[in-house]
């Protein structure tokens, strides 16, 4: 599904960064080793280059991953890829300062296994910023996943990344204008949790 998604020309998803990554970046540790789940096409990933971060992105789309590196070279910039599904993907032990999860939505099971090895990656004081679509937004039908068990909500996310200090925990319905698949009203969880030390 996802490698032809990502086929065309078209960047599906925009080729600008996640509005909620671009207000609260300066919360990352700057200039630090940043993984970007789900990456696809590389809109986040290219903008944290820019901004001097060195970037990770992971993603089960050789596709979506090609785009993404010649999207960074267009820009200017280098970006690392792994092509790797997150079932079997390795994180690392406190390998990163950060990790980016934008509208990286799935299944619960998997969900909760990825949180625990995003906790393990993260380097004392490194930071995960999220953001995804809540369960209200089957309400709204202008993006994400069809079924509310992929979604997220505070309280999920709270239990499954426990051992973060949670810095900023909001649901929310915003305007998110992100390519084709993403348009319109959404209701979204943002989410910001720190590795204690």
């Amino acid at each position: 599904m996802w490698d032809e998604r990502y086929g065309s020309e078209e960047f599906v998803y925009g080729s600008e960064p996640n509005t909620f990554l671009v207000e609260v970046a300066a919360r990352l540790p700057k200039g630090g080793e940043v993984l970007c789940l789900g990456e696809g096409e590389g809109r986040n990933a290219v903008w944290l280059a820019k901004q001097g971060f060195r970037v990770t992105g992971i993603d089960a789309s050789a596709v979506g991953l090609a785009k993404a590196a010649r999207w960074a070279a267009e820009q200017g910039v280098t970006i690392e890829t792994v092509h790797a599904n997150l079932a079997d993907a390795d994180l690392g032990e406190a390998r990163w300062d950060s990790v980016v999860s934008i509208f990286c939505h799935l299944p619960p099971a998997l969900r909760k296994q990825v949180h625990r090895h995003v906790v393990r990656a993260l380097r004392p004081g490194g930071v995960l910023l999220l953001e995804a679509y809540t369960p209200r937004q089957l309400e709204f039908g202008t993006g994400g996943p069809p079924n509310a068990e992929m979604m997220m909500d505070l309280v999920s996310l709270g239990d499954e990344l426990s051992g973060l200090s949670i810095e900023h925990g909001s649901e929310l319905v915003r305007e998110v204008h992100e390519g084709r698949f993403h348009f319109g009203a959404g209701a979204v969880v943002q989410f910001i949790a720190r590795k204690p030390g």
